[in-house]
Protein backbone atom coordinates (compact mmCIF):
# COMPACT_ATOMS: atom_id res chain seq x y z
CA UNK A 1 0.00 0.00 0.00
CA UNK A 2 1.22 3.49 -0.81
CA UNK A 3 1.33 6.08 1.93
CA UNK A 4 -1.26 8.83 2.01
CA UNK A 5 -0.69 12.30 0.64
CA UNK A 6 1.90 14.44 2.35
CA UNK A 7 1.08 18.06 3.03
CA UNK A 8 3.20 20.44 1.05
CA UNK A 9 4.63 22.24 4.05
CA UNK A 10 5.15 19.10 6.11
CA UNK A 11 7.44 17.28 3.66
CA UNK A 12 10.50 16.24 5.64
CA UNK A 13 13.49 14.06 5.05
CA UNK A 14 12.90 10.43 5.90
CA UNK A 15 14.95 7.27 5.98
CA UNK A 16 14.88 5.10 2.90
CA UNK A 17 12.82 2.45 4.64
CA UNK A 18 9.86 4.81 4.75
CA UNK A 19 7.65 4.92 1.63
CA UNK A 20 6.48 8.52 2.21
CA UNK A 21 8.53 9.76 -0.75
CA UNK A 22 6.22 7.84 -3.06
CA UNK A 23 3.35 10.21 -2.35
CA UNK A 24 5.35 13.43 -2.56
CA UNK A 25 3.83 16.08 -4.84
CA UNK A 26 7.18 16.24 -6.63
CA UNK A 27 6.59 12.77 -8.01
CA UNK A 28 3.43 13.92 -9.76
CA UNK A 29 4.73 17.02 -11.54
CA UNK A 30 7.03 15.37 -14.04
CA UNK A 31 6.61 15.51 -17.87
CA UNK A 32 3.70 13.60 -19.33
CA UNK A 33 6.19 11.17 -20.90
CA UNK A 34 6.67 9.64 -17.47
CA UNK A 35 3.02 8.61 -17.40
CA UNK A 36 3.25 6.64 -20.63
CA UNK A 37 4.00 2.96 -20.98
CA UNK A 38 7.54 1.65 -20.43
CA UNK A 39 9.35 1.20 -23.72
CA UNK A 40 12.53 -0.15 -22.08
CA UNK A 41 12.01 -2.86 -19.48
CA UNK A 42 14.89 -4.72 -17.77
CA UNK A 43 13.98 -7.74 -15.66
CA UNK A 44 16.41 -9.43 -13.26
CA UNK A 45 19.45 -8.57 -15.39
CA UNK A 46 22.69 -10.25 -14.35
CA UNK A 47 26.16 -9.81 -15.84
CA UNK A 48 29.23 -11.67 -14.62
CA UNK A 49 32.77 -12.04 -15.90
CA UNK A 50 35.18 -14.90 -15.45
CA UNK A 51 38.45 -14.10 -13.69
CA UNK A 52 40.44 -17.27 -13.39
CA UNK A 53 38.16 -19.82 -11.77
CA UNK A 54 36.07 -17.17 -10.06
CA UNK A 55 32.91 -15.55 -11.43
CA UNK A 56 32.71 -11.86 -10.60
CA UNK A 57 29.26 -10.22 -10.76
CA UNK A 58 29.30 -6.74 -12.29
CA UNK A 59 25.53 -6.28 -12.40
CA UNK A 60 23.00 -8.02 -10.16
CA UNK A 61 19.21 -8.12 -10.19
CA UNK A 62 18.71 -5.05 -12.35
CA UNK A 63 15.01 -4.22 -12.64
CA UNK A 64 14.20 -1.08 -14.55
CA UNK A 65 11.37 0.52 -16.53
CA UNK A 66 11.77 3.63 -18.68
CA UNK A 67 9.17 5.27 -20.96
CA UNK A 68 9.76 6.83 -24.35
CA UNK A 69 10.21 10.57 -24.89
CA UNK A 70 12.37 10.43 -21.80
CA UNK A 71 15.80 11.66 -20.65
CA UNK A 72 17.47 9.47 -18.00
CA UNK A 73 20.76 9.94 -16.19
CA UNK A 74 22.69 6.87 -15.02
CA UNK A 75 24.90 7.86 -12.12
CA UNK A 76 26.90 6.21 -9.37
CA UNK A 77 30.42 5.89 -7.94
CA UNK A 78 33.29 4.82 -10.20
CA UNK A 79 33.18 1.12 -11.06
CA UNK A 80 29.54 0.69 -10.11
CA UNK A 81 28.55 -0.73 -13.52
CA UNK A 82 27.15 2.32 -15.33
CA UNK A 83 28.94 1.77 -18.65
CA UNK A 84 28.47 -1.99 -18.36
CA UNK A 85 24.70 -1.55 -18.11
CA UNK A 86 24.68 0.79 -21.09
CA UNK A 87 26.60 -1.76 -23.19
CA UNK A 88 24.11 -4.48 -22.26
CA UNK A 89 21.22 -2.31 -23.42
CA UNK A 90 23.10 -1.47 -26.63
CA UNK A 91 23.74 -5.16 -27.33
CA UNK A 92 27.53 -4.80 -27.15
CA UNK A 93 27.70 -7.22 -24.23
CA UNK A 94 25.36 -10.14 -23.61
CA UNK A 95 23.63 -10.43 -20.25
CA UNK A 96 24.29 -13.66 -18.34
CA UNK A 97 20.82 -13.68 -16.82
CA UNK A 98 17.45 -11.95 -17.06
CA UNK A 99 15.73 -10.33 -20.04
CA UNK A 100 15.69 -6.97 -21.79
CA UNK A 101 12.42 -5.87 -23.36
CA UNK A 102 12.00 -3.06 -25.87
CA UNK A 103 8.43 -2.05 -26.59
CA UNK A 104 7.27 -5.46 -25.40
CA UNK A 105 9.80 -7.36 -27.50
CA UNK A 106 12.20 -9.69 -25.70
CA UNK A 107 15.60 -8.71 -27.07
CA UNK A 108 17.25 -11.62 -25.26
CA UNK A 109 15.26 -14.12 -27.34
CA UNK A 110 14.15 -12.23 -30.45
CA UNK A 111 17.41 -10.51 -31.31
CA UNK A 112 18.79 -7.01 -30.84
CA UNK A 113 17.27 -3.85 -32.21
CA UNK A 114 18.07 -2.87 -35.77
CA UNK A 115 21.29 -0.93 -36.30
CA UNK A 116 19.30 2.16 -37.29
CA UNK A 117 17.22 2.06 -34.09
CA UNK A 118 20.17 2.50 -31.73
CA UNK A 119 22.56 5.40 -31.37
CA UNK A 120 25.53 4.72 -29.09
CA UNK A 121 27.95 7.50 -28.19
CA UNK A 122 31.04 6.03 -26.47
CA UNK A 123 33.55 7.84 -24.27
CA UNK A 124 36.23 7.92 -26.99
CA UNK A 125 36.23 10.00 -30.15
CA UNK A 126 34.36 8.46 -33.08
CA UNK A 127 35.37 11.04 -35.69
CA UNK A 128 38.35 11.19 -38.04
CA UNK A 129 40.70 14.03 -37.15
CA UNK A 130 41.73 14.82 -40.74
CA UNK A 131 38.16 15.20 -41.99
CA UNK A 132 35.89 18.19 -41.47
CA UNK A 133 32.73 18.14 -39.38
CA UNK A 134 30.58 17.93 -42.50
CA UNK A 135 32.73 15.21 -44.08
CA UNK A 136 32.44 13.05 -40.97
CA UNK A 137 28.67 13.39 -40.99
CA UNK A 138 28.50 12.71 -44.73
CA UNK A 139 30.56 9.55 -44.18
CA UNK A 140 28.17 8.42 -41.43
CA UNK A 141 25.17 8.95 -43.72
CA UNK A 142 26.76 6.95 -46.55
CA UNK A 143 27.54 4.07 -44.20
CA UNK A 144 24.37 3.98 -42.13
CA UNK A 145 21.45 5.63 -43.90
CA UNK A 146 20.25 4.98 -47.44
CA UNK A 147 18.90 8.13 -49.11
CA UNK A 148 16.80 8.35 -52.28
CA UNK A 149 18.88 10.97 -54.09
CA UNK A 150 21.53 13.64 -53.64
CA UNK A 151 18.99 16.22 -52.53
CA UNK A 152 17.74 13.91 -49.76
CA UNK A 153 21.35 13.20 -48.78
CA UNK A 154 22.17 16.92 -48.48
CA UNK A 155 18.95 17.59 -46.57
CA UNK A 156 19.77 14.91 -44.03
CA UNK A 157 23.31 16.24 -43.51
CA UNK A 158 22.01 19.81 -43.11
CA UNK A 159 19.31 18.67 -40.69
CA UNK A 160 21.80 16.85 -38.47
CA UNK A 161 24.17 19.83 -38.47
CA UNK A 162 21.33 22.17 -37.53
CA UNK A 163 19.92 19.97 -34.76
CA UNK A 164 23.31 19.76 -33.03
CA UNK A 165 24.37 23.38 -33.54
CA UNK A 166 27.29 22.54 -35.82
CA UNK A 167 26.32 24.54 -38.91
CA UNK A 168 28.77 27.36 -38.20
CA UNK A 169 31.75 24.99 -37.97
CA UNK A 170 30.81 22.48 -40.65
CA UNK A 171 34.03 23.18 -42.62
CA UNK A 172 36.43 22.84 -39.68
CA UNK A 173 38.65 19.80 -39.34
CA UNK A 174 37.96 17.73 -36.24
CA UNK A 175 41.53 18.15 -34.98
CA UNK A 176 40.91 21.85 -34.24
CA UNK A 177 37.58 21.40 -32.41
CA UNK A 178 37.10 22.03 -28.72
CA UNK A 179 35.98 19.28 -26.36
CA UNK A 180 32.37 20.44 -26.39
CA UNK A 181 32.29 20.66 -30.18
CA UNK A 182 33.66 17.13 -30.45
CA UNK A 183 30.89 15.83 -28.18
CA UNK A 184 28.29 17.57 -30.33
CA UNK A 185 29.80 15.90 -33.38
CA UNK A 186 29.66 12.51 -31.66
CA UNK A 187 25.96 13.02 -31.04
CA UNK A 188 25.44 14.26 -34.61
CA UNK A 189 26.98 11.11 -36.06
CA UNK A 190 24.35 9.03 -34.25
CA UNK A 191 21.41 11.12 -35.42
CA UNK A 192 21.82 10.22 -39.10
CA UNK A 193 19.46 7.27 -38.58
CA UNK A 194 17.03 9.10 -36.24
CA UNK A 195 17.45 6.41 -33.54
CA UNK A 196 14.67 5.61 -31.09
CA UNK A 197 17.21 4.69 -28.42
CA UNK A 198 20.15 7.05 -27.88
CA UNK A 199 22.75 5.82 -25.38
CA UNK A 200 25.51 8.18 -24.27
CA UNK A 201 28.51 7.05 -22.23
CA UNK A 202 30.29 9.82 -20.28
CA UNK A 203 29.92 12.32 -23.11
CA UNK A 204 30.33 15.22 -20.67
CA UNK A 205 33.45 13.94 -18.90
CA UNK A 206 36.39 16.33 -18.96
CA UNK A 207 34.30 19.32 -20.08
CA UNK A 208 34.15 22.69 -18.35
CA UNK A 209 30.85 23.43 -16.53
CA UNK A 210 29.48 25.63 -19.35
CA UNK A 211 30.22 23.05 -22.06
CA UNK A 212 28.81 20.27 -19.89
CA UNK A 213 25.55 22.15 -19.43
CA UNK A 214 25.32 22.82 -23.18
CA UNK A 215 25.75 19.12 -24.02
CA UNK A 216 23.19 18.04 -21.39
CA UNK A 217 20.75 20.62 -22.77
CA UNK A 218 21.32 19.26 -26.27
CA UNK A 219 20.61 15.70 -25.12
CA UNK A 220 17.51 16.96 -23.32
CA UNK A 221 16.26 18.54 -26.56
CA UNK A 222 16.92 15.30 -28.45
CA UNK A 223 14.86 13.37 -25.90
CA UNK A 224 11.81 15.52 -26.54
CA UNK A 225 11.17 13.44 -29.66
CA UNK A 226 8.16 11.36 -28.58
CA UNK A 227 9.67 8.24 -30.15
CA UNK A 228 13.08 8.55 -28.50
CA UNK A 229 14.61 7.53 -25.21
CA UNK A 230 17.93 9.14 -24.26
CA UNK A 231 20.09 7.63 -21.51
CA UNK A 232 23.28 9.32 -20.37
CA UNK A 233 25.93 7.72 -18.18
CA UNK A 234 27.63 10.39 -16.12
CA UNK A 235 29.65 10.70 -12.94
CA UNK A 236 28.57 14.31 -12.58
CA UNK A 237 25.55 15.24 -10.47
CA UNK A 238 25.29 18.69 -12.01
CA UNK A 239 22.37 19.74 -14.23
CA UNK A 240 20.12 16.99 -12.82
CA UNK A 241 17.12 19.28 -13.21
CA UNK A 242 17.30 18.70 -16.98
CA UNK A 243 16.70 14.95 -16.63
CA UNK A 244 13.31 13.28 -16.36
CA UNK A 245 14.69 10.55 -14.11
CA UNK A 246 17.92 9.52 -12.41
CA UNK A 247 19.08 5.92 -12.10
CA UNK A 248 21.57 5.43 -9.26
CA UNK A 249 23.79 2.33 -9.27
CA UNK A 250 26.05 1.14 -6.49
CA UNK A 251 28.31 -1.92 -6.83
CA UNK A 252 26.23 -3.25 -9.72
CA UNK A 253 22.84 -2.85 -8.01
CA UNK A 254 19.98 -0.39 -8.57
CA UNK A 255 19.51 1.72 -5.43
CA UNK A 256 17.23 4.40 -6.88
CA UNK A 257 15.38 5.32 -10.07
CA UNK A 258 13.17 8.34 -9.88
CA UNK A 259 12.81 12.06 -10.56
CA UNK A 260 15.88 14.16 -9.74
CA UNK A 261 13.93 16.44 -7.37
CA UNK A 262 13.18 13.47 -5.11
CA UNK A 263 16.81 12.32 -4.99
CA UNK A 264 17.80 14.29 -1.89
CA UNK A 265 14.65 13.25 -0.09
CA UNK A 266 15.13 9.56 -0.83
CA UNK A 267 18.75 9.51 0.36
CA UNK A 268 18.17 11.99 3.21
CA UNK A 269 20.84 14.42 2.04
CA UNK A 270 20.95 18.20 1.71
CA UNK A 271 22.11 18.25 -1.92
CA UNK A 272 22.68 15.80 -4.75
CA UNK A 273 26.48 15.94 -4.40
CA UNK A 274 26.11 14.27 -0.98
CA UNK A 275 24.56 11.11 -2.45
CA UNK A 276 27.87 9.32 -3.10
CA UNK A 277 29.20 9.79 0.48
CA UNK A 278 25.77 8.73 1.75
CA UNK A 279 25.94 5.49 -0.26
CA UNK A 280 29.23 4.59 1.40
CA UNK A 281 27.63 4.64 4.86
CA UNK A 282 25.45 1.59 4.25
CA UNK A 283 25.92 -1.74 2.53
CA UNK A 284 24.91 -1.93 -1.10
CA UNK A 285 22.62 -4.87 -0.34
CA UNK A 286 20.66 -2.76 2.13
CA UNK A 287 20.19 0.07 -0.35
CA UNK A 288 19.15 -2.38 -3.07
CA UNK A 289 16.70 -4.25 -0.84
CA UNK A 290 15.07 -1.02 0.23
CA UNK A 291 14.66 0.10 -3.35
CA UNK A 292 13.21 -3.25 -4.43
CA UNK A 293 10.66 -2.92 -1.65
CA UNK A 294 9.36 0.36 -3.08
CA UNK A 295 10.11 -0.01 -6.80
CA UNK A 296 6.80 -1.44 -8.03
CA UNK A 297 4.73 0.94 -5.96
CA UNK A 298 6.81 3.79 -7.35
CA UNK A 299 6.28 2.71 -10.94
CA UNK A 300 2.57 2.22 -10.33
CA UNK A 301 2.39 5.79 -9.16
CA UNK A 302 3.39 6.77 -12.68
CA UNK A 303 0.71 4.61 -14.26
CA UNK A 304 3.09 2.30 -16.15
CA UNK A 305 0.91 -0.04 -18.18
CA UNK A 306 1.55 -2.60 -20.87
CA UNK A 307 3.96 -1.28 -23.51
CA UNK A 308 2.32 0.78 -26.22
CA UNK A 309 3.42 0.97 -29.82
CA UNK A 310 6.00 3.75 -29.64
CA UNK A 311 8.12 2.83 -32.62
CA UNK A 312 9.19 5.64 -34.89
CA UNK A 313 7.32 5.89 -38.16
CA UNK A 314 10.63 6.50 -39.91
CA UNK A 315 13.34 3.86 -39.88
CA UNK A 316 16.60 4.34 -41.73
CA UNK A 317 17.67 1.59 -44.10
CA UNK A 318 21.26 0.44 -43.77
CA UNK A 319 23.05 0.76 -47.14
CA UNK A 320 24.15 -2.39 -48.96
CA UNK A 321 27.67 -3.84 -49.03
CA UNK A 322 28.74 -2.09 -52.24
CA UNK A 323 27.78 1.48 -51.17
CA UNK A 324 29.49 0.88 -47.82
CA UNK A 325 32.63 -0.38 -49.60
CA UNK A 326 32.94 2.71 -51.80
CA UNK A 327 32.17 5.01 -48.86
CA UNK A 328 34.93 3.43 -46.77
CA UNK A 329 37.43 3.38 -49.65
CA UNK A 330 36.73 6.99 -50.64
CA UNK A 331 37.11 8.13 -47.06
CA UNK A 332 40.41 6.25 -46.66
CA UNK A 333 41.94 7.89 -49.72
CA UNK A 334 40.71 11.29 -48.58
CA UNK A 335 42.40 10.79 -45.20
CA UNK A 336 45.57 9.54 -46.90
CA UNK A 337 45.92 12.62 -49.09
CA UNK A 338 45.21 14.93 -46.13
CA UNK A 339 48.13 13.40 -44.22
CA UNK A 340 51.17 15.13 -45.70
CA UNK A 341 53.52 13.27 -43.39
CA UNK A 342 52.26 9.90 -44.62
CA UNK A 343 52.58 10.93 -48.25
CA UNK A 344 56.16 12.12 -47.67
CA UNK A 345 57.01 8.86 -45.87
CA UNK A 346 55.60 6.74 -48.67
CA UNK A 347 57.53 8.70 -51.31
CA UNK A 348 60.72 8.54 -49.25
CA UNK A 349 60.38 4.78 -48.88
CA UNK A 350 59.57 4.18 -52.52
CA UNK A 351 62.45 6.31 -53.75
CA UNK A 352 64.99 5.58 -51.04
CA UNK A 353 64.69 1.82 -50.59
CA UNK A 354 65.65 0.85 -54.16
CA UNK A 355 68.75 3.02 -53.83
CA UNK A 356 69.58 1.23 -50.58
CA UNK A 357 69.52 -2.09 -52.42
CA UNK A 358 72.03 -0.83 -54.95
CA UNK A 359 74.27 0.87 -52.38
CA UNK A 360 74.27 -2.36 -50.37
CA UNK A 361 76.27 -4.10 -53.10
CA UNK A 362 77.56 -1.16 -55.11
CA UNK A 363 80.72 -2.91 -56.21
CA UNK A 364 78.82 -6.04 -57.16
CA UNK A 365 76.48 -4.17 -59.53
CA UNK A 366 79.25 -3.84 -62.11
CA UNK A 367 79.89 -7.58 -61.87
CA UNK A 368 76.26 -8.42 -62.65
CA UNK A 369 76.44 -6.18 -65.72
CA UNK A 370 79.51 -8.10 -66.92
CA UNK A 371 77.87 -11.44 -66.24
CA UNK A 372 76.65 -12.04 -69.80
CA UNK A 373 80.18 -11.56 -71.04
CA UNK A 374 81.79 -13.47 -68.24
CA UNK A 375 80.05 -16.83 -68.38
CA UNK A 376 80.82 -17.70 -72.03
CA UNK A 377 84.45 -16.65 -71.51
CA UNK A 378 85.15 -19.00 -68.65
CA UNK A 379 87.17 -21.35 -70.82
CA UNK A 380 89.52 -18.50 -71.69
CA UNK A 381 90.58 -18.04 -68.10
CA UNK A 382 94.08 -19.36 -67.55
CA UNK A 383 93.47 -19.77 -63.87
CA UNK A 384 90.36 -21.92 -63.44
CA UNK A 385 90.31 -21.25 -59.72
CA UNK A 386 90.23 -17.50 -60.32
CA UNK A 387 87.23 -17.90 -62.63
CA UNK A 388 85.43 -20.07 -60.10
CA UNK A 389 86.11 -17.57 -57.32
CA UNK A 390 84.77 -14.75 -59.48
CA UNK A 391 81.53 -16.53 -60.25
CA UNK A 392 81.03 -17.71 -56.71
CA UNK A 393 81.49 -14.17 -55.49
CA UNK A 394 79.03 -13.03 -58.15
CA UNK A 395 76.53 -15.64 -56.95
CA UNK A 396 76.80 -14.26 -53.44
CA UNK A 397 76.33 -10.70 -54.68
CA UNK A 398 73.14 -11.52 -56.60
CA UNK A 399 71.77 -13.61 -53.75
CA UNK A 400 72.40 -10.73 -51.35
CA UNK A 401 70.90 -8.15 -53.70
CA UNK A 402 67.70 -10.14 -54.03
CA UNK A 403 67.45 -10.83 -50.30
CA UNK A 404 67.95 -7.16 -49.47
CA UNK A 405 65.31 -6.29 -52.06
CA UNK A 406 62.90 -8.78 -50.47
CA UNK A 407 63.59 -7.65 -46.88
CA UNK A 408 62.98 -4.01 -47.73
CA UNK A 409 59.68 -4.94 -49.36
CA UNK A 410 58.63 -6.75 -46.18
CA UNK A 411 59.49 -3.55 -44.29
CA UNK A 412 57.30 -1.61 -46.72
CA UNK A 413 54.49 -4.09 -46.09
CA UNK A 414 54.83 -3.61 -42.36
CA UNK A 415 54.69 0.17 -42.74
CA UNK A 416 51.64 -0.14 -45.00
CA UNK A 417 49.30 -1.86 -42.60
CA UNK A 418 50.66 -2.12 -39.04
CA UNK A 419 48.53 0.81 -37.83
CA UNK A 420 45.76 0.52 -40.41
CA UNK A 421 43.11 -1.08 -38.19
CA UNK A 422 44.52 -0.57 -34.70
CA UNK A 423 44.79 3.18 -35.32
CA UNK A 424 41.04 3.51 -35.92
CA UNK A 425 39.79 0.53 -33.96
CA UNK A 426 37.45 2.43 -31.68
CA UNK A 427 35.87 4.25 -34.59
CA UNK A 428 35.35 1.00 -36.46
CA UNK A 429 33.77 -0.66 -33.41
CA UNK A 430 31.25 2.17 -33.32
CA UNK A 431 30.62 1.92 -37.06
CA UNK A 432 30.23 -1.85 -36.81
CA UNK A 433 27.56 -1.33 -34.15
CA UNK A 434 25.93 1.08 -36.61
CA UNK A 435 25.76 -1.55 -39.36
CA UNK A 436 29.13 -1.54 -41.14
CA UNK A 437 29.93 -5.11 -42.19
CA UNK A 438 33.36 -6.47 -41.12
CA UNK A 439 33.90 -8.17 -44.49
CA UNK A 440 33.21 -4.88 -46.30
CA UNK A 441 35.60 -3.06 -43.98
CA UNK A 442 38.37 -5.58 -44.71
CA UNK A 443 37.61 -5.40 -48.44
CA UNK A 444 38.04 -1.61 -48.38
CA UNK A 445 41.38 -1.99 -46.60
CA UNK A 446 42.48 -4.60 -49.15
CA UNK A 447 41.59 -2.29 -52.04
CA UNK A 448 43.46 0.65 -50.51
CA UNK A 449 46.57 -1.33 -49.54
CA UNK A 450 46.71 -3.13 -52.89
CA UNK A 451 47.46 0.16 -54.63
CA UNK A 452 50.38 0.84 -52.29
CA UNK A 453 51.70 -2.71 -52.71
CA UNK A 454 51.53 -2.51 -56.51
CA UNK A 455 53.30 0.84 -56.70
CA UNK A 456 56.02 -0.14 -54.24
CA UNK A 457 56.73 -3.57 -55.74
CA UNK A 458 56.73 -2.47 -59.39
CA UNK A 459 59.03 0.46 -58.69
CA UNK A 460 61.43 -1.64 -56.61
CA UNK A 461 61.57 -4.41 -59.21
CA UNK A 462 61.92 -2.22 -62.30
CA UNK A 463 64.44 0.21 -60.80
CA UNK A 464 66.71 -2.43 -59.31
CA UNK A 465 66.56 -4.59 -62.43
CA UNK A 466 67.36 -1.67 -64.71
CA UNK A 467 70.46 -0.84 -62.68
CA UNK A 468 71.65 -4.27 -61.54
CA UNK A 469 70.52 -6.46 -64.44
CA UNK A 470 69.92 -9.46 -62.18
CA UNK A 471 70.16 -12.58 -64.42
CA UNK A 472 66.60 -13.92 -64.09
CA UNK A 473 65.31 -16.25 -66.77
CA UNK A 474 62.18 -14.10 -66.94
CA UNK A 475 61.50 -10.78 -65.24
CA UNK A 476 57.76 -11.40 -64.81
CA UNK A 477 58.05 -14.22 -62.22
CA UNK A 478 60.68 -12.16 -60.40
CA UNK A 479 58.28 -9.22 -60.28
CA UNK A 480 55.35 -11.35 -59.13
CA UNK A 481 57.37 -12.86 -56.30
CA UNK A 482 58.36 -9.39 -55.08
CA UNK A 483 54.72 -8.34 -55.33
CA UNK A 484 53.62 -11.36 -53.33
CA UNK A 485 56.15 -10.92 -50.52
CA UNK A 486 55.08 -7.30 -50.09
CA UNK A 487 51.42 -8.35 -50.22
CA UNK A 488 51.99 -11.21 -47.78
CA UNK A 489 53.67 -8.99 -45.18
CA UNK A 490 51.04 -6.28 -45.69
CA UNK A 491 48.25 -8.83 -45.12
CA UNK A 492 49.92 -10.43 -42.10
CA UNK A 493 50.60 -7.06 -40.47
CA UNK A 494 46.99 -6.10 -41.18
CA UNK A 495 46.02 -9.20 -39.22
CA UNK A 496 48.34 -8.14 -36.39
CA UNK A 497 46.78 -4.67 -36.49
CA UNK A 498 43.31 -6.17 -36.10
CA UNK A 499 44.36 -8.10 -32.98
CA UNK A 500 46.58 -5.51 -31.30
CA UNK A 501 45.31 -3.43 -28.40
CA UNK A 502 46.95 -0.23 -29.66
CA UNK A 503 48.49 1.13 -32.85
CA UNK A 504 51.89 1.37 -31.15
CA UNK A 505 51.71 -2.27 -30.10
CA UNK A 506 50.80 -3.29 -33.66
CA UNK A 507 53.74 -1.31 -35.08
CA UNK A 508 56.17 -2.85 -32.61
CA UNK A 509 55.01 -6.41 -33.28
CA UNK A 510 55.18 -5.86 -37.03
CA UNK A 511 58.72 -4.51 -36.84
CA UNK A 512 59.76 -7.54 -34.78
CA UNK A 513 58.25 -9.78 -37.45
CA UNK A 514 60.26 -8.04 -40.17
CA UNK A 515 63.38 -8.28 -38.01
CA UNK A 516 63.05 -12.06 -37.87
CA UNK A 517 62.71 -12.37 -41.64
CA UNK A 518 66.44 -12.03 -42.37
CA UNK A 519 68.02 -14.41 -39.83
CA UNK A 520 65.27 -17.04 -40.06
CA UNK A 521 65.21 -17.09 -43.83
CA UNK A 522 68.49 -18.99 -43.83
CA UNK A 523 69.58 -17.13 -46.95
CA UNK A 524 72.26 -15.12 -45.19
CA UNK A 525 72.96 -17.06 -42.00
CA UNK A 526 72.88 -20.83 -42.35
CA UNK A 527 70.42 -22.41 -39.93
CA UNK A 528 70.55 -25.89 -38.47
CA UNK A 529 68.47 -28.15 -40.69
CA UNK A 530 65.79 -28.73 -38.06
CA UNK A 531 65.48 -24.97 -37.37
CA UNK A 532 65.17 -24.23 -41.08
CA UNK A 533 62.33 -26.67 -41.58
CA UNK A 534 60.52 -25.33 -38.51
CA UNK A 535 60.84 -21.64 -39.39
CA UNK A 536 60.61 -21.55 -43.19
CA UNK A 537 56.82 -22.05 -43.47
CA UNK A 538 56.32 -18.75 -41.62
CA UNK A 539 59.04 -16.63 -43.28
CA UNK A 540 57.66 -14.83 -46.31
CA UNK A 541 61.07 -13.42 -47.24
CA UNK A 542 62.53 -16.92 -47.64
CA UNK A 543 59.89 -18.02 -50.15
CA UNK A 544 60.19 -14.92 -52.28
CA UNK A 545 63.99 -15.13 -52.28
CA UNK A 546 64.04 -18.88 -52.95
CA UNK A 547 61.54 -18.58 -55.79
CA UNK A 548 63.58 -15.82 -57.46
CA UNK A 549 66.79 -17.83 -57.06
CA UNK A 550 65.08 -20.81 -58.70
CA UNK A 551 64.22 -18.56 -61.62
CA UNK A 552 67.82 -17.58 -62.34
CA UNK A 553 69.45 -18.45 -65.64
CA UNK A 554 70.23 -22.19 -65.57
CA UNK A 555 73.91 -21.87 -66.47
CA UNK A 556 74.30 -19.43 -63.62
CA UNK A 557 72.06 -21.15 -61.08
CA UNK A 558 74.84 -23.59 -60.11
CA UNK A 559 76.85 -20.74 -58.61
CA UNK A 560 73.87 -19.74 -56.47
CA UNK A 561 73.73 -23.31 -55.17
CA UNK A 562 77.46 -23.29 -54.46
CA UNK A 563 77.26 -20.26 -52.16
CA UNK A 564 73.95 -21.21 -50.52
CA UNK A 565 73.61 -23.82 -47.80
CA UNK A 566 69.84 -23.25 -47.63
CA UNK A 567 67.40 -25.51 -49.44
CA UNK A 568 66.04 -23.62 -52.46
CA UNK A 569 62.31 -24.14 -52.87
CA UNK A 570 60.99 -24.43 -56.44
CA UNK A 571 59.29 -21.37 -57.82
CA UNK A 572 55.81 -22.93 -58.01
CA UNK A 573 55.96 -23.80 -54.33
CA UNK A 574 57.13 -20.28 -53.47
CA UNK A 575 54.13 -18.81 -55.28
CA UNK A 576 51.77 -21.16 -53.48
CA UNK A 577 53.13 -20.50 -49.98
CA UNK A 578 53.11 -16.73 -50.44
CA UNK A 579 49.51 -16.85 -51.61
CA UNK A 580 48.69 -18.84 -48.48
CA UNK A 581 50.41 -16.13 -46.39
CA UNK A 582 48.27 -13.46 -48.04
CA UNK A 583 45.08 -15.44 -47.47
CA UNK A 584 46.04 -16.23 -43.88
CA UNK A 585 46.76 -12.58 -43.10
CA UNK A 586 43.41 -11.46 -44.50
CA UNK A 587 41.59 -14.23 -42.64
CA UNK A 588 43.21 -13.18 -39.35
CA UNK A 589 42.31 -9.57 -40.10
CA UNK A 590 38.68 -10.54 -40.67
CA UNK A 591 38.53 -12.56 -37.45
CA UNK A 592 40.17 -9.67 -35.61
CA UNK A 593 37.71 -7.02 -36.78
CA UNK A 594 34.72 -9.27 -36.26
CA UNK A 595 35.61 -9.75 -32.60
CA UNK A 596 34.39 -6.87 -30.39
CA UNK A 597 37.22 -4.85 -28.84
CA UNK A 598 35.39 -2.19 -26.81
CA UNK A 599 37.43 -2.73 -23.66
CA UNK A 600 40.87 -2.15 -25.20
Amino acid sequence: MMAGPVKKNSWRKTTISEPAFLSSPLLHCQPEALKTSPVLDLKEIQFTIQKGKEEIPLLQNINLQVPTGHFMAIVGPSGCGKSTLLKLIAGINQETGGSIFWNGRNLSEEGDLEHSEIGYVPQFSIAFEALTVEENIESAVRLRSETKNRAAFDDLVDSVLASTGLEAIRDRQVKVLSGGQRRRLSLALELVTDPVLLLCDEVTSGLDPKSEQEIVELMHQLSRNEHRLVANVTHSLANLDLYDSVLVLDAGRVVYHGPPRALEHYFSVEKAEDVYPRLAKRKTEEWAESWEKHRLAYYESFAFKNPANTESSVSAVTPGALPQFFALLSRRWKIFFRDKGQIFLQLAIMIGFPFLVIIFELEGVEQTRRLSDTLPALSEYKAEQEAMAFNLNLGGVVSGLVMFQVILLTLMGSNNSAREIAGERYIFEKEKLGGVRPVVYIASKLAFLSVLVLLQSFWMAIFVQSVCEIPSQSFVPHLLLLLLVNGAMTAICLGISSLAKTADQASLLSIYLVGFQLPLSGAVLALPEWAGWLSRPFISAYWSWAGIMDGMQRDYFRYIEEVTDTWLAPMWLAFLVLLVHVALGLFIAYIGVKKPRWDN
